[in-house]
């Protein structure tokens, strides 16, 4: 039986390369033609696969229903929570997770730093679009146009004088975050305060979320919190793994 249920699913990435005939997927499996095609009425029946009017066998419409549906009911908080908890329990720093959504960044998850300087950010509230670290790393990966047309009809407050002064210099430090995968902000929405941040991405390669460490300089340097940005992508890409249904390369820890 996991013999049969082993050969069923190889279809599925054959088909995902564009439809098959009957002789080629019995050639891909190692198999003869009859057990071939019982397998593809199989698939058939549910919908998995559909036989074309040339008799090539293609993905099904189920199959795509199934992905969107699973994808529809992850909850990236609850995927997140855990990861958070270990990274704030190993640094002791606050950690957030957020999403953008509808032209804002909004706080999805917290959890709280042990040391007694604590951070002001709620779940739930928007952050800062043009100084705060998970926003650059969303806003990072919108299409080119979009990140445009957003970033020149954003307003630029000087929370700082470190805080991004235009359009022109937000679009430079999106592109650099684009190409190197994190983002900080040190000092720009608070000038005591500093964020390390790395994207959470689907199984599509798109960034469905942002994680940061946060610290005020009485508890950790801008040198010191930098040093934390491997241990902060790990901790995303093990997070981006469990959400796509990817086995992590390596552990956070």
């Amino acid at each position: 039986m996991s013999q049969t249920v082993d050969r069923a699913l190889s279809i599925l990435p054959l088909l995902a390369e564009g439809p098959a005939d009957l002789g080629r997927v019995a050639d891909r499996l190692g198999v003869h033609k009859s057990t071939a095609l019982r397998l593809l009425r199989t698939l058939h029946e549910h919908g998995l696969v559909y036989r074309q009017s040339d008799q090539r066998y293609r993905l099904g419409a189920r199959l795509f229903a199934l992905a969107q549906e699973a994808v529809e009911n992850l909850d990236i908080r609850e995927i997140a929570h855990p990861h958070l908890v270990r990274l704030n329990e190993q640094r002791g720093h606050t950690v957030h997770l957020a999403v953008y959504a509808e032209n804002e960044v909004l706080h999805l998850d917290k959890v709280e730093s042990r040391y007694p300087v604590r951070m002001y950010s709620r779940i739930g509230k928007p952050v800062a679009l043009t100084v705060a670290a998970v926003a650059k790393v969303c806003l990072a990966d919108l299409p080119e146009g979009e990140r445009r047309a957003l970033a020149e009809k954003l307003d630029y407050p000087r929370y700082t004088s470190r805080s991004t002064p235009d359009a022109a210099a937000f679009l430079r430090e999106l592109a650099q975050v684009r190409e190197q995968g994190w983002a900080t902000d040190l000092g720009g929405h608070e000038e005591s305060v500093n964020c390390v941040a790395a994207p959470v991405r689907g199984a599509d390669g798109r960034v469905v979320a942002a994680m940061s460490v946060s610290a005020p300089n009485v508890v950790a340097t801008a040198d010191e919190l930098l040093a934390l940005l491997p241990l902060v992508r790990r901790t995303a890409d093990a997070i981006s793994g469990e959400y796509s249904g990817r086995t992590p390369t390596t552990s956070p820890v």
